[in-house]
């Protein structure tokens, strides 16, 4: 029986993800401004405001559809991903697919 998402295929397909064309986003008054939603209605502690609020702010802002993360606790967690995305709507943004490396190398595996 094979392993859902193993490491190394986890590594063979983050390598094709690095050579797709990509941007670099910077931190702007907008995602700051998103992330403190995050803060204020309680999906995040303060703790967390200048990593896991501002990337998953930033991703939304940017308009990416999906965010993989291996952060099970703040980020890829089905009850923060929900609330993520109601602050998201409310604040007129669409919603963000956020999946684990796992879940996107089982999709790529079996979807090429």
């Amino acid at each position: 029986m094979r392993k859902s998402g193993t490491h190394d295929e986890v590594k063979e397909v983050y390598k094709k993800f690095r050579d797709c064309e990509h941007e670099f986003l910077d931190l702007d008054a907008e995602s700051i401004e998103l992330a403190e939603t995050y803060i204020d209605r309680g999906i995040l502690s303060s703790n967390y405001r200048d990593d896991d609020a501002r990337h998953i702010a930033m991703a939304t802002v940017a308009d990416v559809d999906i965010l993989v993360s291996w952060n099970f606790r703040h980020i890829v967690h089905f009850d923060k991903i929900r609330q993520f995305n109601a602050a998201n709507l409310e604040k007129g943004y669409k919603t963000i697919a956020i999946y684990s490396p796992m879940e996107v190398v089982t999709y790529v595996r079996e979807n090429g």
